[in-house]
């Protein structure tokens, strides 16, 4: 499986490259604002030119690796131009964008645009536009989005164990352990749809591709703990996207911690001097 990190903050993503673990980056506008907002206030300047901002993570990411930003339109033209427009500014930099299309961009549960975001990543993909299409709920929001030509499909685990936690009143963390089999109130499974965990939702989507061969990666996107991490990996995601906290917390134990004491505790002299160079 491969490892995303979802930020937009320079220094974040160059220590994740550092340690050679992450295949890609994930970002949206309010992650890019945020991270603008961080570097103009330590330049104390209040100046700095968010394209070449973007430009710079292009380019510190490489070729290798994709990095999916995000429109900001809510219509089915407006998304196709910001599209286009993201994809022939920036991709020139480091042949790496990777175009995030929301499922559905309507404001309203029952709109009649609800398949813009349908239309737009078709549009996108006919132009060899790659798609990460994001807010992804349910198995069919994916399997269309799929159909549609997305390169990517991204359902947001977190935010789904969010929800059903929502639903029975749980008060919870944001990092808090959500179990994959779900949780029960009363006597039933507490559920959306068919849905029990944001675990389950990735998994329901990597066996829906699985069993009738569909060439799309499922990114598991809104992790919130090395765990869930763990799980979207047995679940069959194709990527994972975390935040840098999440990833670091992937190295931690308490035995391990243990280990180095013991072990730097014991190694003695002689040994010592010969690790010397």
């Amino acid at each position: 499986m491969k490892l995303f990190i979802d930020s937009a903050d320079i220094e974040e993503i160059e220590i994740a490259l550092k340690g050679s673990i992450i295949d890609g980056v994930t970002t949206n506008p309010s992650l890019i604002k945020k991270a603008v907002e961080k570097y103009r206030g330590r330049s104390g300047k209040g100046k700095l030119d968010m394209q070449t901002y973007i430009e710079d993570i292009l380019r510190l990411v490489g070729r290798s690796r994709p990095v999916s930003l995000e429109v900001a339109g809510t219509s089915y033209r407006e998304m196709v131009r910001e599209g286009k427009t993201l994809y022939k500014r920036f991709n020139r930099v480091a042949r790496n964008v990777v175009v995030k299309i929301p499922v559905n961009p309507s404001l309203k549960l029952d709109s009649v645009s609800d398949f813009d975001g349908i239309k737009a990543i078709h549009a996108l993909a006919q132009e060899g536009i790659p798609v990460n299409c994001t807010l992804v709920f349910t198995p069919e929001q994916a399997l269309l989005a799929a159909k549609a030509g997305a390169k990517m499909v991204s359902p947001f685990a977190g935010r789904v164990d969010d929800y059903l936690r929502t639903k029975i009143g749980k008060k919870f963390g944001k990092g808090d352990y959500f179990p994959a089999h779900g949780i029960v109130k009363g006597k039933a499974l507490v559920e959306d749809n068919g849905v029990i965990s944001g675990v389950d939702l990735v998994a329901q989507i990597a066996q829906l591709f699985s069993l009738h061969n569909i060439q799309c990666e499922v990114l598991a996107a809104s992790i919130r703990n090395p765990r869930q991490l763990r799980e979207a990996a047995l679940a069959g995601a194709h990527i994972a996207t975390a935040p840098l906290a999440v990833l670091k917390q992937c190295t931690q134990h308490e035995k391990t911690v243990e280990g180095m004491k013991k072990f730097t505790k014991d190694i003695v002299p002689e040994y010592a001097k010969i690790l010397k160079p």
